[in-house]
């Protein structure tokens, strides 16, 4: 037997523009993070150690930013 939920309709979940949100999203995190890396690196002349400190900063906004979409259009 199927089981249909009465609140599950046509705008329910995730649907492909979402998503490309999404990728923009991660990808914007990742950028905005490489950039500031570098102006740091540029500013204290630590290369590669902001670069690599604004990639790894980028990445966990973007997982935080990720997840935290995801859910409020799960729920919504």
């Amino acid at each position: 037997m199927v089981d249909e939920r009465s609140d599950a309709g046509p705008d329910a979940g995730l649907r492909g523009r979402d998503l490309i949100g999404l990728g923009g999203l991660l990808a914007g995190c990742v950028v905005v993070g490489l950039v500031v890396g570098l102006l740091v690196d540029d500013a204290a002349d630590s290369a590669p150690v902001g670069v690599l400190v604004g990639i790894g900063l980028g990445i966990l906004a973007g997982c935080v930013a990720f997840v935290a979409r995801v859910r409020a259009a799960l729920r919504g």
